[in-house]
C-alpha cells in the first residue's frame, strides 16, 4: 500500500477542527473561586490595587489585577412641581476624561455609610438640596472586568433647595432641565456618563410604565 502522508495529514486536521467544531464551553458556576494570592500594589486615598492569582469557578486559572473601591451612590433628584418632571444635574471638569460632563450628584459611600446615609449626605454637600422621599432604584456594578466598584442609584423626590458645602477640590454648576431635555442630551451623546445614562433610562421607563 502506498504512504499517502498528506492524506494522513488531512485527516489528523480534519479530526482536530472537528474535535475544536464540538467541543462544549466552560460552565459557569460548576466550581468554587479559590483566590490562591493576593498582592496590594497601591493602596490610596479612594482606592487601592491589587493583583490576584486565582482560579475561577470556571476551572480557569488567571492573574487578575482589580482595582478595589468601597462603592459609590448616584441621587437621582426629580422635581414634580411642574408640567414635566426636571431632573437635577452636574456640570464638572472631569480631569480623566480631559472635559466638562453632565452627571447625576454622586459618590463614594464612606467606612461606616449606609448608601442612603451617603446619598443624603452626598446630594446635599454638592446640591444643597434634601429631599423628603428616597427611593432605590439601580443597583450595578460600573466595570467588573477590572474594578469591583458597586453603584447604587437613589430616586429622591420632594425637593428643597439650600445651600451647597462642597469640598475643597469641587467646582460644580447645578441645573434643574426637564427630563425630555435631558433625553435628548443622553441620545446626542451630550450626556457621557454611564450612571447618568442609567438613571435617566431607568426614569423614563418607570414613568412609562407608570411605577413611583
Amino acid at each position: 500500500m502506498q504512504h499517502d502522508p498528506l492524506g494522513t495529514a488531512q485527516v489528523i486536521l480534519l479530526n482536530m477542527s472537528t474535535k475544536r467544531a464540538v467541543s462544549k464551553p466552560r460552565k459557569a458556576g460548576k466550581g468554587r473561586l479559590q483566590v490562591l494570592s493576593c498582592k496590594v500594589m497601591y493602596d490610596g486615598k479612594v482606592f487601592k490595587v491589587t493583583t490576584d492569582e486565582i482560579q475561577e469557578p470556571t476551572g480557569i486559572a488567571a492573574r487578575r489585577d482589580i482595582v478595589r473601591h468601597s462603592g459609590s451612590v448616584v441621587v437621582l433628584a426629580v422635581e414634580e412641581s411642574g408640567k414635566e418632571p426636571r431632573v437635577l444635574v452636574e456640570r464638572q471638569y472631569r480631569y480623566a476624561a480631559r472635559d466638562y460632563l453632565w452627571e447625576l450628584p454622586a459618590g463614594r459611600i464612606d467606612p461606616g455609610e449606609t448608601p442612603l446615609v451617603a446619598g443624603k449626605r452626598e446630594l446635599l454637600e454638592e446640591t444643597g438640596y434634601h429631599a423628603r422621599r428616597w427611593k432605590r432604584a439601580l443597583h450595578f456594578y460600573s466595570s467588573p472586568g477590572f474594578l469591583d466598584e458597586t453603584m447604587t442609584i437613589f430616586l429622591a423626590r420632594q425637593l428643597t433647595a439650600g445651600d451647597a458645602q462642597p469640598e475643597d477640590d469641587e467646582s460644580i454648576e447645578c441645573e434643574l432641565i426637564p427630563l425630555s431635555k435631558v433625553i435628548g442630551m443622553v441620545l446626542s451623546g451630550k450626556i457621557r456618563d454611564g450612571k447618568t445614562i442609567a438613571g435617566v433610562l431607568w426614569l423614563t421607563e418607570s414613568l412609562r410604565r407608570g411605577l413611583r
